[in-house]
């Protein structure tokens, strides 16, 4: 006969925990949640428009609709009788960047400056056409507002890049090229890429793309800025404010990454031998975003251009020397814009 406590029964199984109380949900949903609380933290919102154009448009500041929808902010300062010269900004930048040489050139020249689509106060453009035939009609609607047939024109960085790019798809209006490190040429044999700076590395990467239109931190800004001139006196916190407000400007977070992703032609560099406008090569020997060995490509390949190398000097002529910067152009152009003497009495 059997003892029922002799009998060996299994123990119960303990209570099944309720599911949100497992660890492999746990975790998982903690760190989603960590991540969200961190992007929720760090996601930095676009600027004010009417906040921005109060801060930064200033009583010169102007703008004008373009056929695309466009509104594109400028300013025409200087002598308004003196020739015409247009200068264009580099990526991420604005006109901003050419009021040191407004000052020292405008006594002699009208100097009109504009944000470029998808920069500064224009903003995001509703076609999204940041190629150089975008950035081309922006200055042409500009140019027409202004009834400017003809001018001086000139950029840095990207903003060279759409100066020759202007230079060569309407020679005739160009009276004069200026190249301030301006970017388009391929790198020479056995050169590597420039190290450039942490803004444009971030852009490299798809994932990166997508954070840069959402999380823009000053520090990073900073950063990048720093890391694209020499003159480091020049970064101070006006500065710094600036390029992170107006890089947060309506659709300008947008037009970086889809900069970042458009076909910059590099094949038009071939092309860039046909410009016959007088021209003058001006770059800083410390660039980091874009070898100075391009001033030396473009005067190979542009006959009779000029080079001017500014010794410790960055990306950013205009800002880290305006002085050296504003002699150089004032003296290509006034030598090589001179009109010709006139005529002596004919000889029998």
């Amino acid at each position: 006969m059997m003892i029922a406590d002799d009998i060996d029964f299994d123990p119960p199984p303990p209570p099944r925990r309720p599911w949100f109380r497992r660890k492999r949900v746990l975790i998982p949903l903690g760190l989603l949640l960590a991540i969200l609380a961190g992007f929720l933290a760090l996601r930095t919102p676009d600027t004010g428009r009417d906040d921005m154009i109060a801060k930064y448009s200033g009583p010169a500041g102007a703008f004008v609709a373009g056929p695309a929808g466009q509104r594109i902010h400028y300013r025409d300062q200087g002598e308004r009788g003196g020739p015409a010269i247009i200068l264009l900004h580099g990526s991420n930048s604005s006109l901003q960047t050419w009021e040191p040489l407004v000052k020292r050139l405008g006594g002699t020249w009208r100097i009109v400056t504009l944000d470029l689509p998808g920069h500064g106060l224009t903003g995001g453009t509703p076609d999204k056409d940041y190629s150089a035939a975008g950035m081309i009609a922006a200055v042409d609607v500009v140019a027409a507002k202004l009834g400017l047939d003809h001018f001086v024109l000139g950029g840095n960085s990207m903003g060279g890049w759409v100066a020759w790019r202007y230079a060569l798809a309407e020679p005739e209006r160009v009276d004069a090229l200026l190249l301030l490190d301006a970017s388009g040429m391929p790198l020479r044999r056995g050169e590597k890429a420039p190290p450039s700076n942490i803004g444009f590395r971030v852009l490299e990467y798809p994932f990166g793309r997508w954070l840069a239109t959402q999380i823009t931190p000053r520090s990073l800004v900073e950063e990048s800025l720093r890391g694209s001139v020499a003159k480091q006196a020049i970064v101070d916190d006006a500065m710094i404010d600036r390029y992170w407000e107006l890089l947060r400007f309506p659709g300008n977070r947008e037009a970086t990454v889809l900069r970042a992703r458009m076909d910059r032609e590099p094949a038009m560099a071939a092309r860039v031998g046909e410009i016959e406008t007088p021209t003058l090569i001006l770059f800083g020997d410390k660039d980091r975003l874009i070898n100075p060995s391009a001033a030396k490509t473009f005067n190979e390949r542009i006959a009779g251009s000029e080079v001017v190398m500014l010794p410790g000097i960055g990306h950013l002529p205009m800002e880290e020397a305006p002085d050296a910067t504003a002699a150089a152009i004032a003296g290509f152009l006034t030598r090589r814009l001179a009109p010709a003497s006139p005529a002596g009495p004919e000889m029998r």
